[in-house]
């Protein structure tokens, strides 16, 4: 049974067991919609567990691990010094699962001129240099950003892969669908989101995702290129986090287990993400 409640995809799959076997997951919003099918796929194998799966941002699933609040946080990004300081403080015991890797898009409306962009620019579109697509399509028209808020971990890895600090002018979407709804109909607009999601949405075929290039000469790189992601050559790409206090981990391992399995596998690369090869 799935709700979805404004911003966060919200899905319960219920059982009759104890709070032995009830997992609860919650975090980035990048990984929702592969964590829901995960825990689909796993509970028609393990009817015997309940679990309650919800996306947020990666710095909520982090915040309700901390707060006693979640099994597992889904996080696109690493965790922080100030909340891995926090961790040790609370005497809490962190276990981490890197389970898959994501690409980020760059999505423009489907109308924008270009198909490709450089590293530089984007830096400076993204931090506000830019506020004019004067300079980069010759359309003097004004640029209109869309992001995710801070605690987001899609938001802290491209301020991080940029090393920009982002345009006080940008405006802040709840979630991936909100960014790819914006941009859909706005033909000023940019945004960044999950590849695995564009992929898993129909309404993909209403934005496009800009291959990106670091130097002129450089072959640019499309965020749905699966072999040149599994050669590393996507500039936004990253790992997928999962982490798990260490009071959790015997209640969570089947489904640690199952996201490792054969059809575990499976499902993370028909969801559009990518192995991860120990």
């Amino acid at each position: 049974m799935k709700h979805l409640l404004g911003p966060i995809l919200l899905i319960f799959l219920a059982a009759c067991g104890g709070e032995n076997r009830a997992i609860k997951v919650k975090g980035s919003d990048t990984e929702v919609n592969l964590a829901v099918s995960l825990a689909e796929a796993f509970y028609r194998v393990n009817d015997d567990f309940s679990l309650a799966i919800s996306g947020g941002g990666s710095g909520l699933g982090i915040a309700s691990i901390i707060n006693g609040q979640a099994d597992i946080a889904n996080s696109s990004r690493p965790l922080s010094k100030s909340e891995i300081a926090l961790f040790k403080e609370k005497g809490i015991k962190i276990r981490t699962v890197v389970f898959a890797e994501d690409a980020t898009a760059i999505i423009v409306n489907k109308s924008f001129p270009m198909d490709s962009i450089d590293v530089a620019t984007l830096g400076k579109i993204f931090d506000g240099t830019y506020k004019s697509w004067k300079p980069v399509t010759g359309q003097d028209i004004p640029v209109t950003l869309y992001g995710r808020q801070s605690n987001s971990g899609t938001h802290s890895f491209i301020k991080k892969k940029l090393d920009i600090r982002f345009s006080d002018e940008a405006k802040e979407m709840n979630g991936s669908a909100q960014i790819m709804g914006s941009v859909k109909s706005d033909h000023t607009g940019i945004g960044y989101i999950g590849a695995g999601y564009l992929l898993q949405n129909a309404e993909q075929l209403a934005v496009k995702a800009l291959k990106i290039y670091e130097k002129a000469g450089d072959p640019a790189v499309s965020p749905m290129d699966r072999k040149a992601i599994l050669e590393g050559r996507y500039f936004l790409q990253r790992p997928l986090y999962q982490f798990i206090p260490e009071e959790s981990w015997e209640k969570v391992s089947a489904f640690i287990d199952f996201e490792k399995s054969a059809k575990g596998q499976e499902i993370i690369q028909d969801s559009g993400y990518y192995i991860v090869n120990d």
